[in-house]
């Protein structure tokens, strides 16, 4: 099998799709990619609510699970025959919150025909920066908020870098079935929300001030939907200020039901949530002290299309990611490198008989191999577990939840005893493959715990489902007895859990 770098995978595409499962509504955007540029070519949105359907207790009921999965249903349609390496997918703020996700994400990727990931407040809160970033003009200094349904993102950063990210909870769609029951509004309700608000947003407060910004953008339907609606009544270039957000909500609270609000530029669709949305964006301008703001309708979907565009060039921010990593915690390059190195011929050879042959398993494969060692800035004795622990706990921009649980689970059993139960973490049909992945690293690592440049010989490998036999040249394993006894350790390991491992 011929090798392939990290930078020569996954295909180039001509077509990419993006889809948003958000609290309030999933969007997909599919996008033409033309000179690395892209080129919007369809759009489709579905009003689902996911949030409004979210108990108390976290559970989302079968309702709402209902509604989603017959909307990415027909997102499906739009999207079949599309490669999978195309096509990206992620949930939000609900799918964080729901304890009963799993079942909605295991539903919807069936229905959709791709899976779907879960991704980290902060991390979607990247993935809107960039998205505005890729759509905007400004240069400067760049304050950017976006209300969704389960919770608001707050970024400050300047180009394409940045800065502060935070996502706080507070949501369109949560806060109507919190403050704003039934479509009631009062005086008394809008404040609820508002001190709910500014209990959330004084934890950011000083940071944000201090660092400052000069240009502020909202992003998303509810803050365009706020800009329309100005746009409306009379304020011809949309923009958002105090003293416009004052006038809208005294217009609001004339009404008593959500029912009732007849605001030129106001959809029916957004009626239910213009109340909560607007307390939501108030209350932001009012702490943070925003002056003014301009909407764009460019959000997440954006940055996931535009990074999509980047995993399949030289820019996947994973990468990058990684070696943040590496650098920050000092770990030995070239002993990385080595052990990378030794985990990508062993992947070449396997790939196709164990049904590994994945650009993302094989990615994080590679990346596992590099940071397997993280866990020394703490300790010797236990650092596959203390590197598990930083990984587990860090920001690493680009990944997904799944895509983090599964790096820190491959650094975790890369050493000792297999771990087999740390795989229950990750979905059903994943589990069988991860363990591959580990056993490929367990050995990479075995094979140079000498810690020498020197190369090793070519090592042949066959495998068949558990069983993996390894073939040296003649003589070398007599020549390396340390080598022999790791192996005779590891292959104790291995048969302690199931799984067999030979030589000759």
């Amino acid at each position: 099998m011929p090798k392939r770098s990290l930078q020569e995978w996954p295909p180039q595409h001509d077509v990419v799709a993006a889809v948003d499962l958000g609290s309030n509504s999933f969007h997909m955007t599919i996008a033409k990619v033309i000179d690395g540029g892209l080129l919007t070519i369809g759009r489709l949105k579905e009003r689902v609510q996911l949030a409004a359907g979210l108990y108390e207790d976290d559970v989302l009921s079968d309702e709402a699970i209902m509604r989603g999965v017959s909307c990415l249903q027909m997102f499906g349609q739009r999207l079949k025959g599309m490669p999978p390496t195309a096509v990206r997918a992620v949930g939000t703020n609900t799918l964080r919150k729901a304890k009963n996700a799993s079942t909605f994400l295991q539903l919807g990727s069936q229905a959709l025909g791709f899976p779907i990931e879960v991704i980290a407040g902060k991390e979607e809160a990247r993935l809107i920066y960039a998205g505005v970033a890729h759509t905007t003009a400004e240069k400067e200094r760049r304050l950017i908020v976006d209300i969704g349904g389960g919770s608001t993102e707050i970024i400050v950063g300047t180009g394409f870098t940045p800065e502060i990210l935070s996502s706080l909870q507070m949501g369109c769609v949560a806060f109507a079935g919190k403050f704003f029951e039934d479509g009631q509004i009062s005086k008394s309700r809008f404040k609820e929300a508002q001190t709910q608000c500014y209990l959330e947003l004084q934890t950011i407060e000083q940071q944000y001030r201090h660092i400052g910004w000069k240009a502020s953008i909202g992003s998303s339907g509810t803050i365009v939907c706020i800009s329309d609606v100005l746009r409306a009544l009379g304020h011809e270039d949309g923009v958002i200020s105090l003293s416009r957000l004052y006038q809208l909500r005294d217009l609001v609270l004339m009404a008593k039901n959500a029912s009732e609000l007849s605001l030129p530029g106001l959809t029916e669709d957004r009626r239910s949530i213009f109340a909560p949305g607007l307390a939501i964006l108030l209350s932001c301008f009012e702490i943070l002290g925003i002056i003014e703001m301009r909407a764009t309708d460019a959000a997440l979907r954006e940055g996931l299309l535009y990074e999509l565009v980047g995993r399949f060039t030289d820019m996947d921010v994973r990468e990058r990611s990684i070696w943040g990593l590496v650098t920050r915690h000092q770990l030995d390059k070239a002993q990385a490198e080595l052990v990378r190195e030794t985990c990508e011929d062993f992947y070449q050879r396997v790939a196709e008989s164990w049904a590994l042959d994945d650009p993302e398993l094989h990615a994080l494969l590679n990346w596992s191999a590099l940071v397997h060692e993280i866990g020394l800035v703490i300790s010797y004795g236990q650092m596959h577990k203390h590197g598990a622990y930083i990984l587990s706990h860090s920001d690493i921009d680009g990944f997904s939840q799944q895509e983090k649980v599964l790096l820190a689970i491959l650094v975790r059993v890369h050493r000792r005893k297999f771990a087999v139960e740390e795989f229950n973490k990750l979905p059903k049909n994943l589990r069988e493959k991860a363990k591959r992945l580990a056993r490929l690293l367990r050995l990479s690592v075995l094979l140079h715990h000498r810690r020498t440049p020197d190369p090793l010989p070519e090592i042949d490998i066959d495998v068949y489902q558990d069983d993996m036999q390894l073939h040296f040249p003649d003589g070398w394993l007599e020549e390396h007895s340390l080598v022999r006894a790791d192996l005779e350790q590891e292959q104790h390991y291995l048969n302690m859990v199931g799984f067999n491992l030979s030589w000759d």
